[in-house]
């Protein structure tokens, strides 16, 4: 390669770095490994409802990172450099956003647009549509112990931020889609489904402290875990429980059994996984995103 084909890379590479809001330190990376590291490879997917992953640059220290009044998990990536997780809500508008990060400039990262599908339910639970005023003060007071529990960051970091599968089953009903129960739209979905028959073992899929065990409304027999730093994942939709509240759990513990409890037309596994207070696709984690 010529010295004007040398220059004419720095520079598109220089470009990349400037639309991202990367720092130069970043470019030497970049022409490095200009694929990144492999958790760069397999989370970064910047879209509403999405992961971005952004590099802090190397130091002694973990950067305390905010984006959007929540705390931002932060690791020490392959390469010795710290990398921000954000979570990106579905309402995340295309376009430039950026994260503060404590004692530095914020760093600025593009959003692009993704399309979700829709999907028509039929319940014949009528309740699980329209629940009555004392279901319904129920579910309140069930949704503000979850909302709780998505907000919690303890300082530990997860052991893995890539996933197995909790359950062996195909994929069913992705992230994102629009949801029509009996003809009436609800919240786009929240999580990933997958086919499991009743009493499937259900895995953790990183080190973790268990954080909910419980029944609810909607989304029947439940666990929470929280691996740290504000990643935490759900499970819903339980037969049985392996776990109870405190309990300590390491990638590829038993946790529960998968079943139809709630607001299920049938025996599957609903996961969850949240970022910095934010429900993002589970697909992301195990290598299954599609775009």
């Amino acid at each position: 390669m010529n010295h004007s084909e040398i220059s004419l890379v720095r520079r598109r590479l220089l470009g990349a770095a400037t639309v991202w809001g990367l720092t130069a330190p970043w470019l030497a990376q970049a022409q490095a490994t200009p694929q990144g590291t492999f958790i760069e490879r397999t989370l970064n997917r910047p879209v509403p409802g999405g992961v971005a992953v952004l590099d802090l640059g190397a130091g002694n220290q973990a950067p305390v990172v905010n984006f959007n009044g929540h705390r931002v998990l932060v690791i020490q990536d392959a390469d010795q450099r710290w990398k921000a997780i954000v979570g990106l809500d579905l309402k995340t508008k295309p376009g430039q956003h950026s994260v503060s990060v404590q004692g530095q400039s914020s760093v600025a990262f593009q959003v692009g647009s993704k399309r979700y599908r829709e999907q028509r339910i039929t319940l014949k639970n009528k309740s699980h549509v329209n629940p009555d005023p004392q279901q319904q003060a129920r579910f309140e007071r069930e949704y503000e112990e979850q909302m709780q529990a998505y907000a919690s960051f303890r300082p530990e970091g997860p052991s893995n931020v890539v996933f197995e599968k909790p359950v062996p089953g195909r994929l069913t009903s992705p992230f994102g889609l629009r949801r029509f129960f009996n003809g009436e739209e609800r919240n786009p979905h929240s999580g990933l489904d997958f086919a499991a028959a009743t009493g499937t073992s259900v895995k953790v899929p990183a080190d973790g402290v268990v954080t909910i065990v419980a029944d609810y409304f909607f989304n029947g027999k439940t666990v929470f875990v929280d691996h740290g730093q504000g990643l935490i994942t759900m499970f819903c939709h339980l037969s049985a429980f392996d776990v109870k509240v405190g309990d300590s759990v390491r990638k590829g513990d038993v946790i529960a059994r998968s079943g139809a409890t709630g607001r299920a037309t049938g025996p599957h596994l609903h996961w969850n996984v949240s970022l910095n207070n934010t429900r993002v696709d589970p697909a992301i984690f195990i290598g299954a995103f599609q775009a």
